[in-house]
C-alpha cells in the first residue's frame, strides 16, 4: 500500500485529536480497536537528531500516545481515563525517512492498570523500538 492508498481513520483520529501534542507531531491514525491500534508519524528533519536520525523522544510520544488509546479503549466499566505510570523503551534501529509505524495491543487490562506493548516498525517493517508501559486507571 502506498501513500496515496493510505485510509486514515477518522474515528480514530477523533480520539487522538483529545491529545493535542499527538496532532501537533503529526501522528496519523491507521487503525483503532481494543486489540490494536495502528498510527504513523512521517519522518521530517524538524523531528530528527544528528544525522537524519528520528529522535528517540518523538518515537517514544508516537508510542506513548499509540498505547494510551489502546488502554482507553480497554478501560473497564465507569471508568473515564488512564494516565502513563511507566514506559520502556528498547531502540534497535534509525528510522531515516518514510514513517515509523506503531502497533499497540494490550497485555493485561485490569481494574486498576492497564499493560499495553507497542511495537514501531519502519517502512522495510524491521522493528525499530519496543515499548512496553503501564497505564494507571482513573
Amino acid at each position: 500500500m502506498t501513500d496515496i492508498d493510505t485510509v486514515l481513520d477518522p474515528i480514530g483520529t477523533q480520539l487522538f485529536a483529545t491529545m493535542p501534542f499527538s496532532e501537533k507531531l503529526g501522528i496519523e491514525v491507521l487503525e483503532h480497536g481494543p486489540e490494536l491500534v495502528r498510527t504513523r508519524l512521517a519522518w521530517d528533519e524538524s523531528l530528527c537528531t544528528l544525522g537524519g536520525t528520528m529522535h528517540g523522544g518523538v518515537l517514544m510520544s508516537l508510542a506513548d500516545s499509540t498505547g494510551a488509546v489502546c488502554a482507553f479503549l480497554n478501560l473497564p466499566d465507569g471508568k473515564q481515563g488512564t494516565t502513563t505510570v511507566e514506559s520502556k523503551t528498547n531502540f534497535l534501529r534509525a528510522v531515516r525517512s518514510g514513517h515509523a509505524t506503531a502497533s499497540a495491543r494490550p497485555i493485561h487490562a485490569g481494574r486498576s492498570f492497564i499493560v499495553v506493548e507497542t511495537e514501531i516498525h519502519d517502512d522495510a517493517g524491521k522493528l525499530v523500538a519496543k515499548v512496553t508501559q503501564t497505564q494507571a486507571v482513573l
